[in-house]
Protein backbone atom coordinates (compact mmCIF):
# COMPACT_ATOMS: atom_id res chain seq x y z
CA UNK A 1 0.00 0.00 0.00
CA UNK A 2 0.89 3.41 -0.47
CA UNK A 3 0.27 6.60 1.72
CA UNK A 4 -0.14 9.68 -0.07
CA UNK A 5 1.87 11.93 2.20
CA UNK A 6 0.24 15.28 1.50
CA UNK A 7 -3.61 13.99 2.20
CA UNK A 8 -4.90 14.16 5.74
CA UNK A 9 -6.01 10.93 6.72
CA UNK A 10 -8.44 9.14 9.16
CA UNK A 11 -7.28 6.44 11.11
CA UNK A 12 -8.17 3.71 13.86
CA UNK A 13 -6.03 2.28 15.79
CA UNK A 14 -6.77 -0.88 18.66
CA UNK A 15 -4.75 -2.82 21.25
CA UNK A 16 -2.77 -5.71 20.82
CA UNK A 17 -5.96 -7.68 22.01
CA UNK A 18 -8.57 -5.70 19.56
CA UNK A 19 -10.80 -4.51 22.92
CA UNK A 20 -10.55 -1.06 21.87
CA UNK A 21 -10.51 1.02 19.36
CA UNK A 22 -9.49 5.20 18.35
CA UNK A 23 -10.21 7.51 15.60
CA UNK A 24 -7.91 10.20 14.69
CA UNK A 25 -6.79 12.76 11.87
CA UNK A 26 -3.49 13.54 11.46
CA UNK A 27 -1.35 15.27 8.15
CA UNK A 28 1.20 12.42 8.78
CA UNK A 29 -0.04 8.54 9.70
CA UNK A 30 3.72 6.91 9.77
CA UNK A 31 5.06 10.00 12.76
CA UNK A 32 1.33 9.97 14.45
CA UNK A 33 1.36 6.50 14.92
CA UNK A 34 4.62 5.74 16.39
CA UNK A 35 3.73 9.29 18.22
CA UNK A 36 0.63 6.96 19.70
CA UNK A 37 3.33 4.09 20.27
CA UNK A 38 6.00 6.04 22.34
CA UNK A 39 2.93 7.48 24.61
CA UNK A 40 2.13 3.64 25.76
CA UNK A 41 1.56 3.60 29.41
CA UNK A 42 1.16 6.91 29.75
CA UNK A 43 -2.30 7.14 31.73
CA UNK A 44 -2.60 11.22 30.71
CA UNK A 45 -3.80 9.68 27.18
CA UNK A 46 -6.59 7.18 26.13
CA UNK A 47 -4.43 5.73 23.47
CA UNK A 48 -1.27 5.95 26.06
CA UNK A 49 -3.71 3.93 29.16
CA UNK A 50 -4.66 1.09 26.91
CA UNK A 51 -1.75 0.62 24.95
CA UNK A 52 -3.44 1.45 21.58
CA UNK A 53 -1.04 2.05 18.67
CA UNK A 54 -1.76 -1.06 15.73
CA UNK A 55 -3.02 0.39 12.94
CA UNK A 56 -6.53 -1.46 11.27
CA UNK A 57 -8.04 1.13 8.60
CA UNK A 58 -7.32 4.58 7.18
CA UNK A 59 -8.84 6.55 4.59
CA UNK A 60 -7.14 9.31 2.88
CA UNK A 61 -8.47 12.90 1.81
CA UNK A 62 -7.42 15.62 0.21
CA UNK A 63 -9.21 18.58 2.43
CA UNK A 64 -8.71 18.50 6.08
CA UNK A 65 -12.64 19.65 6.57
CA UNK A 66 -13.67 16.21 4.45
CA UNK A 67 -11.59 14.40 6.92
CA UNK A 68 -12.38 15.83 10.11
CA UNK A 69 -16.32 15.30 8.93
CA UNK A 70 -15.20 11.62 8.37
CA UNK A 71 -13.53 11.52 12.05
CA UNK A 72 -16.47 12.61 13.67
CA UNK A 73 -18.88 10.48 11.63
CA UNK A 74 -16.90 7.16 12.95
CA UNK A 75 -16.50 8.58 16.16
CA UNK A 76 -20.38 8.52 16.51
CA UNK A 77 -20.80 5.18 15.28
CA UNK A 78 -21.09 1.63 17.50
CA UNK A 79 -18.71 -0.52 18.28
CA UNK A 80 -20.39 -2.74 15.24
CA UNK A 81 -20.17 -0.24 12.64
CA UNK A 82 -16.98 0.59 13.45
CA UNK A 83 -15.81 -2.91 12.75
CA UNK A 84 -17.57 -3.46 9.70
CA UNK A 85 -15.99 -0.73 8.07
CA UNK A 86 -12.54 -1.81 9.62
CA UNK A 87 -13.71 -5.34 7.34
CA UNK A 88 -14.20 -3.65 4.14
CA UNK A 89 -10.97 -3.16 3.90
CA UNK A 90 -9.19 -5.33 6.81
CA UNK A 91 -11.51 -8.40 6.83
CA UNK A 92 -8.82 -10.50 8.87
CA UNK A 93 -8.37 -7.03 11.32
CA UNK A 94 -4.57 -7.67 11.03
CA UNK A 95 -2.01 -5.15 12.16
CA UNK A 96 -1.36 -2.97 9.03
CA UNK A 97 2.09 -1.16 11.12
CA UNK A 98 4.39 -3.64 9.27
CA UNK A 99 2.73 -3.55 5.73
CA UNK A 100 3.06 0.44 5.82
CA UNK A 101 5.62 1.08 7.88
CA UNK A 102 8.23 -1.26 7.20
CA UNK A 103 9.44 -2.12 10.54
CA UNK A 104 7.15 -2.56 13.95
CA UNK A 105 7.72 -1.47 16.61
CA UNK A 106 9.83 1.95 15.68
CA UNK A 107 13.00 2.42 17.22
CA UNK A 108 12.39 6.36 17.52
CA UNK A 109 11.47 9.31 15.93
Amino acid sequence: MIINKTAYSVYILTNYNKTVLYTGITNNLEVRIVEHFLQAGDNKSFTGKYYVHFLLYYEDYKYVNEAIAREKEIKGWKRFKKDNLIKSMNPDFKFLNVELFGKWPPDKL
